[in-house]
Parts: C-alpha cells; sequence; structure tokens
C-alpha cells in the first residue's frame, strides 16, 4: 500500500485495503503490524476524498494491534468534519483523551466549525471548550463564530460564558460582540452576571464603553439596571462621564425611584460631579414628602458643601443683609 501511494495509485491501495479487511488478514495474531508509513497515506487519502468512515473502520482494526497514530487519529477527525458528522469526529477525540494521544488544534477548530454549519451552536462549544481543556487556544474568530452563533440563537448566557473563557485566555480581540452580550444580560435581568464580566474585561485591560452601555439601558427602559451599573462604576472610580450619570439620574426620577436617586447622587457630588440643579430640588421635595426627611436633609447639606464659592458668598451677604 505504502509503494501504491507514494506511486500515485492510491486508488490501487485502496483495493489492497478492501481485500486485507475483507480476508480479516489485519487482525490475524499471525500478521505483522503495518507500519505508520504504510497505512497513514491510506487513511489520509480516504479522509480527504469522502471514505471517513473506511478510514476509520480500517484504524479501528490496527487499534485493536495497538496502533496509536495522532496522525492517523487527526485525519479522521478532519475527514468526519467535513463530511458533516461532527458527532463521530467527537468520538474520535475523546477516545484520543483516553488514550493521552495528543490532538491538534486545527482538527478541534475543524470539529467546532463542524458543528455551527449544522446549526448546532450548545455542542459547538462543548467541542470548543474541549479545545481548550486539551491545551490548544482558540482563534479570536473561532471565538467570534461560537459566540455569535449562540446570541443569535438565544442563549445569552451560554454565550457569556464563552466570553469569559476568551477574556480569561488573554484574547482582546471581539469586544464589540462581548458588549452586545453585556448589554444582552442586562437586558434580560442577569445584573450580577453582567457586572461580573465587566469587572473582568476591565481586570484584563478590556474596558467597556460604560457610557455607551448606560445610555442604551436607560433607552430601553432598563433603569434599575442602568442604575446598579452606574453605582458600580461610581465605586470604583471608573472613567464614566458626568452627563451619562446624569441621564441615569433623569431617568431615575422619571421611574419614581426617589431612593436609588438619593444614594447615586449622593456619590456623584461626592465625587465633585455636576448635576442638574432643579432635579436635585425636585428630589428633595419627592424624599420630603415620601417621609424620608432625613434623607433630604442630608442631601441638602451635600449640595450646599458642594455649591460653588460664589453662590456661599452671595446666600452669605444676603443673610448679612
Amino acid at each position: 500500500m505504502e509503494g501504491l501511494c507514494t506511486g500515485g495509485k492510491p486508488d490501487s491501495a485502496v483495493e489492497v485495503l478492501d481485500e486485507l479487511m475483507e480476508k480479516g488478514t489485519l487482525l490475524s495474531p499471525k500478521s505483522p503490524v503495518l507500519e505508520a508509513s504504510a497505512y497513514n497515506p491510506v487513511i489520509e487519502y480516504l479522509c480527504n476524498n469522502g471514505s471517513t468512515n473506511k478510514a476509520e473502520t480500517f484504524f479501528r482494526q490496527l487499534m485493536k494491534k495497538g496502533v496509536d497514530d495522532k496522525a492517523a487519529f487527526n485525519s479522521l477527525i478532519s475527514g468526519h468534519a467535513k463530511e458533516g458528522v461532527p458527532e463521530a469526529a467527537q468520538e474520535i477525540l475523546a477516545i484520543m483523551t483516553r488514550r493521552s494521544v495528543q490532538t491538534d488544534p486545527e482538527s478541534h477548530a475543524l470539529l467546532v466549525d463542524s458543528f455551527l454549519k449544522k446549526n448546532e451552536p450548545a455542542d459547538a462549544k462543548t467541542a470548543l471548550d474541549s479545545m481548550m481543556e486539551q491545551g490548544h487556544l482558540p482563534s479570536p474568530a473561532l471565538f467570534k463564530s461560537v459566540m455569535v452563533a449562540l446570541f443569535d440563537g438565544g442563549r445569552v448566557q451560554t454565550a457569556s460564558r464563552v466570553m469569559k473563557s476568551m477574556i480569561e485566555k488573554g484574547v482582546t480581540e471581539n469586544m464589540d460582540v462581548a458588549h452586545k452580550i453585556l448589554e444582552a444580560l442586562f437586558v434580560r435581568g442577569h445584573v450580577e452576571e453582567a457586572i461580573g464580566r465587566v469587572n473582568l474585561m476591565i481586570e484584563n485591560g478590556c474596558m467597556p464603553d460604560l457610557d455607551k452601555l448606560l445610555v442604551s439601558l436607560c433607552e430601553n427602559d432598563k433603569v434599575m439596571e442602568a442604575q446598579k451599573l452606574a453605582d458600580f462604576a461610581l465605586d470604583r472610580d471608573f472613567d464614566v462621564s458626568f452627563s451619562t450619570y446624569d441621564r441615569v439620574l433623569e431617568a431615575l426620577y422619571t421611574e419614581e425611584k426617589t431612593l436609588p436617586a438619593y444614594s447615586m447622587l449622593c456619590k456623584i457630588k461626592n465625587k465633585g460631579g455636576v448635576v442638574d440643579q432643579k432635579g436635585c430640588d425636585a428630589l428633595i421635595e419627592s424624599l420630603k414628602s415620601e417621609g424620608y426627611s432625613k434623607q433630604a436633609d442630608i442631601l441638602s447639606r451635600i449640595l450646599m458643601e458642594n455649591a460653588p464659592s460664589s453662590s456661599k458668598r452671595s446666600k452669605r451677604a444676603a443673610m448679612g443683609a
């Protein structure tokens, strides 16, 4: 078979293989184990020409004789994946793992793509996880393909887990997709998870556009989600414009979320932020009318302490008159 393959007659080599398999010669205890140089070219040829099942049957007979060949395994994975049978490729990968045979990243990537082509993003994610477990780093494009497929299929939290793995692996591309996932998590009410992802991104040098995210949440009437993200940003001194914070405050006023607005306004003023005075006055009146006179007094003092010095001088002059 080796001579036929190297001589440019692979079809003849396959005919020899068919005869050996039909007679059971390969499984005979008296038959010597074939050399890799004899079986690998035939397996590769079969896998590249739509006959991966035959190649697998052949190789499984070799496995019974103790053969564990990395090149043959990877040819089978690639062949099944190209032929649109990722389940069979996944089974071969499982055998390799059990036998501690090293896998190739290209084979894993083909398996992931094969599941995606069959519109099975959850299985693609499993294959991607397996790839990383075997010590291979998926490409940014592969991460993106899986995240987009999951996201488009409504599996936002699963896409979020892929995003987490991607960032933890140091892949900083695909931030456009990451931003969509973050926004969807907030919109669906998965606030704790979303804030955890924001924090993870920042810890790994991937600062999300918090201004854009906060404004979008306000526009989608996700006011409390926006307030929680704003609080998170304020507590950690992240770079968010005070005009964006003011937008969140306006949304809180509109929704009559008096105490959350009070809490956020106090934090903004403690950071030296400038906010709408009319809105502050209205909030103080709301606090009083709802029985929160203590909070109203505290807010009044904070606003006085942070008032421009010219205003304070004018007030003192008026009092002296």
